[in-house]
């Protein structure tokens, strides 16, 4: 008995086998996947410009890159931006094959391009006309654009460096505007600050910035520290400030809290932002009129 193969047709060879056969995607099972099973390249959408890519995982780590769903040639794609997928897993640079993979931000029209190059440039434009075609069907929503940067940026001496019971700590807010935390009659927080023209006043020095740093040898702006000092005044007062309290409060023990105070340990590597290395200007005199 002899068996005739079926005959060969567009689609298939002489023994019935498909001769467009797509390449093997390789399947891989997720680290962090709950249910262990395996997958392929994870389809999903860019968030700035709408189109596909495909998250694979870098070699050696599991952070996920997004790739373009589709390969390139190796000539038209300089070296630095080649990728070429190997076992599930993204691997930088090419594999010797005339084709590669890039990444999806060299051609993110949502982005800055990079210097020219003829096929990534085209490739580009088309990715932006789907853009605008995703929005104006309304498939596609732009992020919103970050907000512009505020006109007048706070001032570094909006939050000052006071010293007082030798202890270094961070102002809530400029010394004439932190708020006294006790409690009026009325049940209601006090109006006056804790900074009073007929108190002692402190006096702005310039001090170490690390306390157990000598200056003396480097004298470097950058090793100095503005503060508002409160160490030469009495005990007391010293108290006063530290408890938060105006003048009219300090000494009316009846007076409850209504708010915390605000004071925070000063730190040089959390509130670098803070640090001033000038004495502010001293205030303008005021003119008196003249009669």
């Amino acid at each position: 008995m002899h068996t005739t193969n079926p005959p060969a047709t567009e689609d298939r060879a002489w023994d019935g086998s498909p001769k467009h056969r797509r390449p093997p995607r390789f399947l891989r099972i997720t680290p962090d996947s709950p249910t262990r099973l395996v997958r392929t390249a994870q389809q999903d959408r860019c968030p700035a410009c709408g189109n596909h890519i495909e998250w694979y995982d870098r070699t050696g780590d599991h952070n996920p890159i997004p790739l373009h769903p589709h390969e390139l040639p190796t000539t038209a794609v300089p070296p630095s931006q080649r990728w070429h997928i190997n076992s599930g897993l993204a691997h930088p640079a090419g594999d010797g094959s005339p084709w590669c993979r890039v990444r999806h931000r060299a051609l993110c029209p949502a982005t800055p391009a990079p210097p020219g190059n003829s096929l990534l440039d085209s490739l580009r434009r088309s990715l932006a006309l789907n853009t605008r075609r995703l929005h104006d069907t309304g498939r596609f929503t732009p992020p919103p654009r970050p907000d512009p940067p505020p006109t007048n940026p706070p001032t570094p001496d909006a939050r000052p460096v006071v010293q007082l019971l030798y202890l270094r700590y961070l102002a809530p807010g400029p010394l004439e505007r932190i708020p006294c935390v006790a409690q009026t009659r009325n049940r209601h927080r006090c109006p006056h600050p804790i900074l009073d023209p007929d108190a002692l006043p402190g006096t702005w020095t310039l001090a170490p910035l690390h306390p157990d740093h000598n200056p003396g040898h480097l004298p470097l702006p950058e090793l100095w520290l503005a503060l508002y000092d409160l160490t030469h005044l009495p005990y007391s007062e010293q108290l006063r400030w530290r408890a938060q309290r105006c003048t009219a409060h300090a000494t009316a023990p009846d007076a409850a809290d209504i708010a915390r105070t605000t004071w925070e340990p000063f730190n040089p590597r959390i509130h670098h932002q803070h640090i001033r290395h000038h004495l502010p200007a001293p205030p303008h005199p005021t003119r008196r009129n003249r009669g």
